[in-house]
């Protein structure tokens, strides 16, 4: 790895697995101080142990869990230079058979949450000196999804909905805050070899009648690159936006996803 993160301190949300954990590794291999922050706090703390790092248990749905995790990296550095905001979740609901509940719980965690702890890690790195060796104050990167623009998610309207309200919550940011010298960007990756893709393709292929693992190769069949898309994939591109190089960067969706969608 490189030294590409030295000095750059972080918190990652939905650390535990999946693109999370792939983010964390990256980071830590090239330098960064890491706070990992997970609902599955047994999960986080042994990435954390395993990477030399720090771990939170937090629910980010809950304001008390969401100022103590800000809490915990401002006792810890006294600062926040980059915040990954990306825990999430997934399902599979056909639209005529959504409900109230299911959409509520979908768009508290995907969208409601994500603005909050944006908001909530924005407060502090506006009044913080700039990070060092850059002209920025902070970094906020969100985790949304080609769904945001893919149509044709059906059994999946409600997520692709909030992924949608986090590319409008990460450009409104990008003008706010451009005066405090904080940045906002959003990732919006596309089928990803993770356990969230494993609990839709169980979901998506029992509603449709097939074999387990027919969802996955029905969707990855169609990446023009050729093959499913890895945890590290993503990775690559978020360790890019965390690190100094990306300093003139804000407002963006960027798509990592192998082709499937060609452009926004």
């Amino acid at each position: 790895m490189t030294d590409r993160l030295n000095g750059i301190h972080a918190l990652i949300t939905g650390a535990a697995s999946g693109i999370g954990a792939a983010c964390a590794r990256r980071m830590a291999g090239d330098g960064a101080q890491l706070l990992l922050a997970d609902v599955n706090g047994d999960g986080a703390k042994r990435l954390a142990d395993e990477l030399g790092q720090a771990s939170i248990q937090a629910d980010v749905t809950r304001a008390a869990d969401i100022r103590r995790m800000l809490d915990a990296a401002y006792d810890r550095w006294g600062r926040l230079d980059v915040l990954f905001n990306n825990a999430g979740i997934a399902e599979i609901r056909p639209l005529l058979e959504l409900s109230e509940d299911d959409w509520d719980r979908m768009l508290g965690v995907n969208l409601r949450s994500v603005f909050f702890v944006l908001q909530a890690a924005a407060r502090r790195m506006r009044e913080q000196t700039p990070i060092a060796g850059s002209e920025l104050r902070g970094k906020l990167i969100q985790t949304a999804s080609i769904a945001a623009y893919r149509g044709g998610l059906a059994n999946m309207p409600h997520y692709a909905a909030s992924k949608a309200g986090v590319v409008s919550v990460t450009r409104t940011a990008a003008q706010v805050l451009a005066p405090y010298r904080i940045t906002s960007n959003c990732i919006c990756p596309g089928a990803v070899d993770t356990p969230m893709w494993k609990k839709i393709d169980a979901e998506w292929s029992k509603l449709e009648g097939w074999q387990a693992g027919e969802a996955w190769k029905r969707r990855t069949s169609l990446i023009p690159l050729g093959r499913p898309e890895t945890a590290e994939d993503v990775a690559g591109l978020v360790n890019f936006l965390a690190s100094r190089d990306s300093d003139y960067m804000t407002g963006q969706a960027l798509n990592v996803d192998g082709g499937l969608v060609m452009g926004n």
